[in-house]
């Protein structure tokens, strides 16, 4: 199997857990450039916010998206943004990425935003 295949089946695994549950959902996806961040429904249908380095308000903050800096500055605007919704709690969905590096950044600066997980 290749990295991205397996990674897959990790994201495949923790989705149906998640499913299951009937619970938000905090989904993260990383790139080498970028990092995404979006609250689904508990159905999966719908999304209920979402954050990102591609964004302009966090562009002008951090000159470079793919950094633990910028993962942080869109942790505390996806918390931010869900808290708005009326969101507290969520189930965090890492997408097959290893809890480390950004994914983490991104996790403890929603759980310091007030989102629990």
């Amino acid at each position: 199997m290749d990295k991205k295949s397996t990674r897959l089946r990790r994201a495949r695994r923790t989705r149906a857990r998640i499913a299951e549950l009937k619970a938000v959902r905090l989904s993260v996806h990383r790139t080498n450039l970028h990092i995404y961040a979006q609250v689904f429904s508990s159905c999966g249908t719908r999304v209920l916010a979402a954050a990102s380095t591609v964004e302009a308000e966090v562009r002008g903050k951090v000159p470079n998206g793919g950094t633990i800096k910028a993962a942080e500055l869109v942790g505390k605007l996806i918390a931010e943004r869900a808290k708005a919704q009326g969101i507290e709690s969520v189930s965090f969905d890492r997408a097959g990425f290893h809890y480390h590096g950004r994914v983490k950044a991104l996790a403890d600066a929603a759980r310091e935003g007030g989102l629990k997980f």
